[in-house]
């Protein structure tokens, strides 16, 4: 068990069951390995993917089924056996926010899928990355419904 401090006053002790282990890192922070998801009831559906190594980095993340409801994404069978998935149901899947000037995106072509019981993550590339947009509004959270 380790401990992370994530603001001056709070800290959390992290189990190592729950440490997500992303080898590949995320696109454009690949050298970033460990993650834990921090979820809070008054933040749902947005859960914090935050970094372990770094306290002071960590990505607002959302199910992608949360915030667009007719989202279809095609994972290729390489990342698939990759992540060692044998059915939908074994996949915990988030798209990265992004908080702009009081406007909310997300990134439908790159999401985060996880094995829910190895806890193994990648950032994939859809297969049908073109029906989507890496800044996707989210309609709700811009309008203060979310």
């Amino acid at each position: 068990m380790s401990t992370l401090e994530l603001t001056e006053m709070e800290c959390m002790q992290v189990q190592t069951e729950n440490v997500i282990l992303m080898p590949s890192g995320l696109l454009g922070f690949e050298d970033i390995k460990r993650f834990i998801l921090l979820t809070n009831e008054e933040e749902a559906p947005f859960s914090w993917f935050q970094v372990l190594d770094d306290p002071s980095l960590a990505f607002l993340v959302v199910p992608p089924f949360d915030a667009v409801p007719d989202y279809q994404p095609e994972i290729s069978d390489d990342d698939i056996k990759y992540l060692g998935i044998k059915k939908p149901s074994d996949a915990l899947m988030y798209n990265i926010v992004t908080l702009r000037s009081g406007h909310a995106t997300v990134n439908l072509k790159g999401p985060i899928v996880i094995n829910r019981f190895t806890l193994r993550g990648k950032q994939v590339v859809l297969q049908n990355a073109t029906k989507y947009s890496v800044r996707h509004p989210l309609p709700l959270a811009n309008s203060g419904e979310f």
